[in-house]
């Protein structure tokens, strides 16, 4: 898996390496194509408030967006004996603001690596198709997202890496309700409930 990670935020305690592990287990996990290309983009406060109301006519900062390039779903780039050859794909880009999602990992009680480390496999299954626009969609993409974060700390520990303990919050692995009430103490963006930003005409 190629992944580009570039950090223009200008802020501290941004883990490139662990960002893109997490990024990198959540796509084999997921049974992507392991020469599949994802970029990581983690931008200021006024970047992401700019393309929020640019892509989704939001006003205010949010804490991550999706840009997804290809039509990818999980498995149409797998690694099947029986499945046609693919070249690589660009699966999109993922814009992380480090500074929006400290304050929600501040209210949620946990690290902002692992803030980070959520958000970034939320952006993956949004390149993936993943949305939570309606209650079934927000219960499977959830449930994902838990499953495929929680794995990776396991795999972690396995592997003897640490970036961060694995937390044990009520918020840490949240579900839509949950994370959605988080949003209400942490105003200004929520996540997006749907993968591809469209522009307003």
């Amino acid at each position: 898996m190629s992944i580009e990670f570039i950090n223009e935020s200008g802020f501290e305690g941004v883990n490139e390496e662990m960002l893109i592990d997490v990024a990198s287990f959540a796509f084999g996990a997921m049974d992507i194509n392991p020469d599949a290309e994802c970029t990581i983009t983690a931008v200021d406060l006024e970047t992401i408030a700019d393309l929020h109301v640019r892509w989704m006519d939001l006003e205010g900062p949010t804490d991550v967006m999706s840009f997804p390039m290809d039509e990818i779903t999980p498995g149409a780039l797998g690694t099947r004996p029986d499945a046609p050859e693919m070249g690589p794909a660009m699966l999109g880009d993922i814009v992380l603001c480090p500074e929006f999602a400290l304050r929600q990992a501040n209210a949620a009680g946990h690290s902002l690596g692992h803030e980070l480390a959520l958000l970034t496999v939320h952006g993956c299954l949004h390149l993936l198709g993943y949305d939570h626009a309606t209650p079934a969609e927000e219960k499977e993409m959830f449930s994902l997202q838990n499953e495929l974060l929680a794995d990776w700390y396991d795999d972690l520990a396995a592997r003897g890496v640490s970036y961060q303990p694995k937390p044990s919050g009520p918020k840490a692995f949240p579900d839509a309700a949950e994370r959605a009430n988080l949003d209400k103490e942490v105003p200004g963006g929520g996540i997006p409930p749907v993968a591809e930003p469209r522009r307003k005409d």
